[in-house]
């Protein structure tokens, strides 16, 4: 049987639990074609590049399947067939990943860097050196002059 990996993007506006039910039907399609899946990762709800009918965010759910050509071509026509699902990619891999995606791994690095604190953790404060110049390596500014000095001086 040929290894495939399987992701599957679900409208934003269908709840967590009907997205379990969703990957558990498609799930038992493929077992029910003598296939079998290995892993399933939900990667929860993410912003997409650009609009798929007519949405901007959908549920991003990965399935590691060991299963016939015709058990993930039922699968796609299925997915095809749903208003719930917006897009689907398939790839047939040489060997499935032991242990958690590169999404995964992302977010849980994502999560380690809670607790810098304001600005980033960055020297010169947040994004654009905030505070006075902190380490953005420019002299301060002169202070302003008022418009009744910009009167006298004009001639």
């Amino acid at each position: 049987m040929a290894l495939y990996e399987h992701v599957i993007l679900v409208r934003q506006d269908v709840t967590a639990q009907q997205v379990e039910a969703i990957n558990e039907q498609y799930k038992g399609v493929i077992e029910a074609n003598g296939g079998k899946v290995t892993k399933t990762e939900y990667w929860g709800v993410k912003t997409l590049a650009f609009r798929i009918k007519k949405n901007r965010k959908a549920h991003f759910t990965l399935l590691n399947v060991d299963a016939p050509h015709a058990a993930v071509a039922e699968v796609e026509r299925l997915e095809a067939i749903s208003e719930d699902v917006i897009r689907s990619l398939t790839i047939r891999v040489e060997a499935l990943e032991e242990g958690p995606s590169a999404m995964l791994q992302k977010r849980d690095r994502d999560d380690d860097r809670g607790d810098r604190g304001p600005g980033g953790g960055r020297p010169g404060g947040g994004r654009f050196g905030g505070g006075g110049g902190g380490g953005s390596g420019r002299a301060p500014r002169p202070p302003r002059r008022d418009e009744n000095d910009a009167e006298e001086e004009s001639f």
